[in-house]
C-alpha cells in the first residue's frame, strides 16, 4: 500500500529541516525512524532506483548503529544518497522537485564535510 501523497511532502519536509539544523543536533532515535519511514516507502515503490536508495538507507542505518561512528564511511553514505537522489529528479513529481533537489544539496554537502573533517585529521 502506498504512502499518501501529503505523508511524503511532510517527510520531506521534516527531514529537510532536521538535516538544516545540523546532523548531531538530531537525536540518533529520530535520524532512525526518519530513515525507516524513507526506506519503507522506497522498498514498497517497486521501482528499481527507489530500492537502490532503500537499500543504501538500510547501508547508513548500519553505519549509523556501528560504534565508535566512522565519519568517512557517513559521509560516503550520505553523499551516495544525495546524488541518488539528484539522479531521479528528471522524473520526479513536479510539486516535489524543490525539495528533492534542496535534499540531495543537504546530504551532498554534509557527506563531503564529514569525508573532509574526518580524513584530514
Amino acid at each position: 500500500m502506498a504512502s499518501s501523497p501529503s505523508v511524503t511532502a511532510d517527510l520531506l519536509a521534516d527531514t529537510i529541516h532536521a538535516l538544516q539544523s545540523g546532523l548531531t543536533s538530531l537525536p540518533l532515535s529520530q535520524a532512525m525512524d526518519t530513515t525507516e519511514a524513507w526506506q519503507q516507502q522506497f522498498l514498497q515503490s517497486g521501482i528499481p532506483e527507489l530500492q537502490d536508495i532503500a537499500r543504501e538507507i538500510g547501508n547508513l542505518q548500519s553505519l549509523l548503529t556501528s560504534q565508535p561512528l566512522d565519519g568517512p564511511s557517513l559521509g560516503r553514505s550520505l553523499g551516495m544518497l544525495g546524488a541518488q537522489i539528484s539522479d531521479l529528479l528528471p522524473h520526479a513529481p513536479e510539486d516535489r522537485k524543490l525539495g528533492l533537489s534542496q535534499l540531495s544539496t543537504l546530504l551532498l554537502r554534509i557527506g563531503g564535510e564529514l569525508e573532509v573533517d574526518n580524513n584530514g585529521r
